[in-house]
């Protein structure tokens, strides 16, 4: 099936690693239900997943232009109907199976995920499930060439200096506080200079799917810090700060 995208959708339908995430996970959730929420759904590709399993899919997309090819995307899928509607003012009122919301980025802090599912899951099932249905984060210590923040993407430059630590994670069936504050501290593994902290986020489609970051999917994120000397073995504490949903402006970062 042939997709009408923008340039932007047509390189998240060509992330084959992205799309094989979901299509697993949907296919696993499987059996004939009735509702399904697909909640930002581009140019409609998950939507077109869950065609086969659901008896009808309410799939909401806030721009403009993109709900439109979704809707010629998929005019021939009767049980679909294609919303063009911010999330959050949305008047939902039918309780839903399955919640599909893949507006996801690194640590959730770009993108409104944890706004979005705290508003629609009142509207999910006592039993029903989210996909994804969580994620992981990790922290590693760097040493930046680029003094700013930014993704780990287009030949972003650093070495690492740490092993990867799991700083926080959650299930998206909790009540998440967006406002996220943590003190880490980070094991040095080798001597030399350290300016920043690189996160990375693995998304939890199901119990057994995760997936790390893809080229569409979550690229790890790169955050200055003052330069610090560093010997093997010693620790580096941090206290980190961001609002999810907020973007990357809400980011704060400093040595404890």
């Amino acid at each position: 099936m042939k997709f009408k995208t923008t340039p932007y959708h047509f390189d998240l339908l060509k992330d084959e690693e992205r799309l094989a995430a979901f299509f697993n996970a949907i296919e696993e959730y499987g059996s004939n239900t009735d509702l399904a929420y697909d909640l930002g759904c581009g140019s409609g590709i998950l939507s077109y997943f869950l065609s086969s399993y659901f008896d009808e899919i309410i799939s909401l997309e806030k721009n403009t232009k993109i709900a439109r090819l979704a809707k010629e995307n998929l005019s021939n899928f009767s049980n679909i109907q294609v919303v063009n509607s911010d999330i959050l003012d949305y008047g939902f009122t039918k309780k839903a199976d399955l919640i599909v919301c893949e507006m996801m980025d690194t640590a959730l802090i770009d993108e409104e995920q944890i706004p979005v599912l705290n508003r629609a899951k009142e509207f999910l099932k006592e039993d029903g499930v989210i996909i994804p249905m969580g994620i992981i984060n990790t922290v590693e210590l760097v040493n930046l060439e680029r003094k700013n923040i930014h993704w780990d993407e287009n030949g972003a430059n650093y070495e690492i200096f740490s092993d990867a630590v799991v700083y926080s994670g959650f299930d998206f069936l909790d009540d998440i506080e967006p406002a996220f504050e943590k003190d880490i501290s980070i094991k040095a593994n080798r001597d030399g200079t350290v300016n920043g902290v690189k996160i990375t986020t693995f998304t939890k489609l199901n119990e057994n799917i995760i997936c790390g970051p893809t080229p569409m999917l979550n690229p790890p994120l790169l955050i200055p810090l003052e330069e610090r000397p560093v010997k093997s073995n010693d620790f580096i504490k941090v206290k980190l700060k961001y609002i999810m949903g907020k973007g990357i402006e809400s980011i704060e970062i400093e040595y404890l």
